[in-house]
């Protein structure tokens, strides 16, 4: 798809000698790092949400529950 958008003149510079020096076309360039961007912020909203239920529950474990975690745990030499 094509689209055309608006970006500074510094970093248009920038991303044509990043390009330039990695030996790909500029569409390549833009597509990889918006691919990247988003990689980076898909869990978003996972975390948004998380902190939004522990605002109004505990995230404390519970004593029993943890005595039997820590059973469970098999003792290692070091």
């Amino acid at each position: 798809m094509k689209t055309a958008i608006s970006i500074p003149d510094p970093i248009f510079k920038a991303a044509e000698r990043l390009a330039c020096r990695l030996g790909m076309t500029r569409s390549r360039l833009y597509t990889k790092a918006v691919t990247e961007y988003i990689q980076k912020h898909k869990n978003d909203k996972v975390c948004e949400k998380l902190n939004e239920i522990y605002e109004r529950e505990s995230s404390s474990l519970d004593s029993t529950m943890h005595a039997i975690q820590w059973a469970s745990i098999e003792e290692e030499e070091w």
